[in-house]
């Protein structure tokens, strides 16, 4: 009894200074986002970084049921990340949108469109504020997303429009991989835009898209290995 004590006392203390780490490390992150997107200089440096994370080719395309990002897009994005946390965890955090704003700081609103399990054919609209640009204003995106194709615990793909005052994506295609390793979940995501407004400065809009997804994905490591702590 005692030996179990010690040892869950031992397991705390080692998420609660793995979760400390990591939350610097976020907060580092998104300080120099900020940062970042204000300089021009500095927004094609991490465009740079983002077309090389696509894999130049070098990677297969994420799918879920034989489907993925659009082929044609001048904008994609792709990034992973390994989890040390439950499978389930990760894949509920993900898909109960409607609480996605209590874990990214990105989203300022969301909603889902309908009710029940989250499904091929759910809907769910969400809101995102998006910096100025040398090209477009600054504004709040009303993303309306629509879930395509789904394997429970395996992968989503949704699509859909996002539309503000000054700027528009006129198809945002998102694929989402997990997979379960000896080391934790890897998940993995791909993302790419269609749209003149954000096709006029290709690679700004790279660098939004990549610093989103990369953000993303560390806060919701942050959040399932925080969960999984208390378990």
């Amino acid at each position: 009894m005692l030996l179990r004590i010690a040892g869950q006392k031992d397991r705390r203390l080692r998420c609660y200074k793995e979760e400390e780490m990591t939350l610097r490390s976020l907060r580092k992150s998104v300080f120099a986002a900020l940062f970042t997107t204000s300089l021009v200089a500095g927004v094609l440096g991490v465009a740079t970084q983002a077309n090389a994370a696509t894999g130049g080719g070098v990677h297969r395309p994420l799918t879920c049921g034989g489907q993925g990002v659009d082929a044609t897009a001048k904008i994609r994005y792709r990034t992973e990340m390994l989890i040390k946390a439950p499978l389930r965890t990760i894949w509920n955090l993900q898909t109960d949108v409607a609480d996605w704003p209590a874990w990214q700081t990105a989203v300022a609103t969301s909603q889902r469109l309908d009710s029940g399990r989250f499904r091929v054919g759910s809907q769910f609209r969400w809101t995102t504020p998006v910096l100025e640009t040398p090209t477009t204003p600054a504004t709040t995106l009303v993303i309306t997303s629509t879930v395509q194709q789904l394997r429970h615990q395996q992968c989503i793909r949704w699509t859909g429009p996002a539309v503000g005052d000054g700027l528009s994506i006129d198809k945002g295609v998102h694929v989402w991989n997990f997979t379960e390793t000896r080391r934790g979940v890897l998940v993995r995501t791909e993302e790419t835009w269609n749209g003149a407004q954000v096709e006029a400065d290709v690679p700004t809009a790279t660098a939004y898209l990549g610093d989103g997804l990369e953000a993303w994905l560390k806060e919701l490591k942050t959040a399932a290995e925080r969960d999984a702590c208390r378990v």
